[in-house]
């Protein structure tokens, strides 16, 4: 069963929340204040977070801010301030979705249908990635042959793991600049020759094949 959080104040909309989300089927728990709302999103683990903006004690922002330093829980902010720069900064703070008062029921349920199908999306998703000899680790950026650690910059990382989710799948230099890189940064497609030289040198040991092959004239591949 999903636990959701309402960090409210209001009386009447709280009471609400907890009816039309227990018919559901959800758990909830109900904080009417800033600060006791940040100790149980602390103390425990919940689903999802429903927190008004403006609160007693810490406002949402405050809360929002403090729980990002601790956790992950996603956060859907209910508020009044309906400006776009008051959604900016929600957003900026931490949230993950931002619900101008007064909303129908119905959407608000899609929205964490949305979140709830999304975190479940990233906890199947596997963190550790292998090829032959090869093991990433995508949580820790961590690689390794064998037992040996190999240490890897950031973009050499980035590469090697759009190679290691794309096996036998040939990725052309213009696939490749654009993921690792994006539309917006300034190099030209010869940048990914020389990263690819940069992570071949550090993964083919002396007795080991090349990992990383090259399909001339269109790009490389990690083929099994």
């Amino acid at each position: 069963m999903y636990q959701i959080l309402i960090i409210e104040d209001e009386e009447g909309l709280t009471e609400f929340l907890e009816l039309e989300l227990h018919y559901e089927g959800y758990k909830v728990d109900i904080a009417h204040d800033g600060r006791s709302g940040l100790d149980l999103a602390v103390k425990h683990d919940y689903d999802v977070i429903l927190l008004d903006l403006m609160l007693p004690g810490l406002n949402g922002m405050e809360v929002c801010r403090r729980l990002r330093n601790e956790k992950e829980t996603p956060i859907i902010m209910l508020t009044a301030r309906d400006s776009v720069m008051d959604r900016v900064m929600g957003l900026d703070s931490g949230a993950d979705d931002y619900v101008v008062k007064p909303f129908a029921i119905e959407e608000l349920l899609a929205r964490i249908r949305v979140i709830l199908r999304r975190e479940e999306k990233r906890e199947t998703k596997p963190h550790l990635l292998t090829f032959k000899d090869l093991e990433l680790d995508i949580e820790s950026r961590v690689l390794k042959r064998g037992k040996e650690l190999i240490e890897l910059t950031n973009k050499e990382f980035e590469l090697l793991l759009m190679f290691m989710r794309n096996i036998n799948r040939v990725l052309t230099r213009e696939m490749l600049l654009d993921q690792v890189w994006g539309y917006d940064y300034a190099v030209e497609t010869n940048v990914v020759d020389v990263y690819v030289r940069y992570l071949r040198n550090k993964l083919n040991a002396e007795d080991k094949e090349q990992y990383i092959q090259t399909v001339r004239g269109v790009g490389y591949v990690m083929r099994e």
